[in-house]
């Protein structure tokens, strides 16, 4: 790693702007890739009323909580705007934002808005159902959340806003013209639009001709790490950064995520542990699945591409059971000053691998091609209140996370060659002690834990810092900034019962998807199109 910094830039500073599906965040970080202060603030998607399955991005009220949590993370840091180098966005994948031919932001939607069911069913039937096997091959994306079916949909219910649609970019980017004034794209997260090639890592126009959409409103592509432009006074005054400060391409997430965590070489494995779950390997070269089970991105490495399965709302089960079942716990938690969570874990830890039988149904294995889950459910409940309790029930739903995302692991396995030697665990789910051995015990594998848990705005940060020159590479720079806390080795037993547990699982979560299929239960949540 190098550095073209001089001796009066010693204090510099880099600053991601994280927009995640809860939340958005500004993160500061000094140049060894130490966290300094965050600002936060939570968001909610808006539902269109009458529009089954819509999640709208709210662009005025978002960008106002943007810029609070700019300033609110100068503030904690004690900094002044000056001392921020220079800044990048990432991005939830999958949401899109429409300009018009002036620039101004007319329309965006959040990344899991399912509105366009009919619309997906519509372009699955092109070429006699070939379209969605031609657009996953060149892409690596399915439709289900991909950009096709959500512009088919403005163009059948709102003509308005399509016929002044003169641009399309991610969320990321939104962020990123919002300080900047410039309008780009990067591979790692326009891919998740189902628009890009993943082999070029440019724009495919002809999928769009083919579905019958307008293919003008493609953005210029940028790579990760690229100086998009400068903060302008506007966006200064707004936000609090100093005008000029460098803004530099962001990108996707999850490979944002990746490169914080080091893994910038193939064959490495993470599982980014967030209100989603990401399951990511690194493949040395783009390929796809021949079940289309799996999906496949852009790196932020060009020539790499990633193997991603997805665990639906693993850490807002988490949330949804503290704040439902546990009053008690978090009051206890803040009389102690500990964490919720750490309490909760400190009780599951006395309850024996297997959670007494105990099997939750929430998030199924992916399924890209045909998605859905099952209804919400735990599954083989005793009314001994002795095995069967709140520390159990969190138990189990720890071991079901990690039972999922050795699922997927799998399923990558068998299309790739590629199981993991060891794997790393990042994000909020990696806090949990108990829980990195349960991920370590389902898997068989060795976990690393990173000091740094906000992957994601790290490698963001490392983006912002590549653009303004404070760094060479991307790879080389988060390989070089990476620090481990913690290791945990499989225990051989304990993997030999999961294994079985994990048989169970399966079986279980077939026979509750039957029951949506008989329409006996509703789905957690399903793709468009299903």
């Amino acid at each position: 790693m190098t550095s073209t910094l001089n001796s009066d830039d010693d204090r510099s500073y880099l600053m991601a702007l994280d927009a995640g599906t809860g939340s958005v965040r500004a993160v500061i970080f000094n140049l060894e890739g130490e966290q300094i202060a965050a600002g936060q603030a939570e968001w909610i998607h808006l539902a269109v009323p009458d529009v089954p399955g819509s999640m709208e991005f709210d662009l005025q009220k978002n960008w106002q909580l943007a810029c609070q949590c700019i300033r609110q993370a100068l503030h904690e840091a004690h900094l002044p705007a000056s001392a921020i180098r220079a800044v990048a966005a990432c991005s939830m994948r999958e949401g899109i934002v429409l300009y018009d031919k002036s620039g101004e932001p007319i329309w965006a939607c959040a990344n899991v808005d399912a509105r366009a069911s009919r619309e997906v069913s519509e372009l699955k039937e092109i070429h006699d159902f070939q379209f969605e096997r031609e657009v996953y091959e060149c892409s690596g994306q399915t439709l289900a959340l991909s950009a096709m079916p959500r512009l088919l949909w403005l163009a059948h219910h709102r003509p308005d806003i399509y016929r002044q649609a003169a641009t399309v970019t991610m969320i990321s980017d939104w962020l990123a013209y919002k300080l900047s004034g410039e309008l780009a794209v990067d591979p790692s997260n326009a891919g998740t639009t189902g628009m890009l090639d993943l082999a070029t890592r440019n724009w495919r126009p002809e999928l769009l001709d083919m579905a019958g959409l307008r293919a003008d409103m493609l953005s210029p592509v940028a790579e990760t790490g690229t100086r998009l432009g400068y903060v302008t006074a506007s966006a200064a005054e707004g936000c609090g950064l100093r005008a000029g400060t460098p803004v530099g391409m962001g990108g996707g997430d999850a490979q944002l995520g990746t490169l914080g965590l080091g893994l910038v070489r193939p064959g490495q494995t993470a599982v980014l542990g967030g209100t989603f779950w990401q399951q990511i390997v690194n493949l040395p070269a783009p390929i796809t699945d021949p079940e289309m089970n799996i999906r496949v991105n852009p790196h932020v490495i060009p020539g790499m591409a990633q193997a991603e399965s997805i665990s639906f709302f693993t850490g807002l089960t988490m949330r949804w059971f503290r704040d439902a079942f546990c009053t008690e716990e978090k009051t206890l938690a803040q009389r102690l000053g500990v964490d919720t969570y750490s309490l909760l874990e400190d009780m599951a830890a006395r309850v024996p691998v297997g959670s007494w039988g105990v099997t939750p149904v929430f998030s199924d294995a992916m399924h890209f091609k045909n998605w859905y889950h099952a209804a919400p459910s735990f599954i083989n409940l005793s009314i001994d209140p002795e095995k069967c309790n709140k520390p159990t029930l969190f138990r189990a739903l720890e071991e079901n996370a990690a039972i999922v995302s050795a699922c997927n692991l799998d399923m990558i396995a068998s299309f790739s060659g590629i199981r993991a030697k060891s794997l790393v665990f990042s994000g909020g789910g990696s806090k949990g002690k108990l829980w990195c051995q349960i991920l370590s015990d389902v898997t068989g594998v060795p976990v690393n834990v990173p000091v740094v848990k906000e992957a994601t705005a790290l490698g963001c940060a490392i983006a912002a810092g590549v653009a303004a020159g404070v760094y060479s590479s991307l790879a080389e720079t988060g390989e070089a900034l990476v620090r481990w806390e913690r290791e945990y080795q499989p225990v051989a037993a304990n993997h030999e019962l999961y294994l079985a547990q994990k048989a169970n699982w399966q079986a279980v979560y077939a026979d509750q998807l039957g029951l949506v299929d008989r329409h006996l239960t509703t789905s957690m949540w399903k793709a468009p199109g299903l």
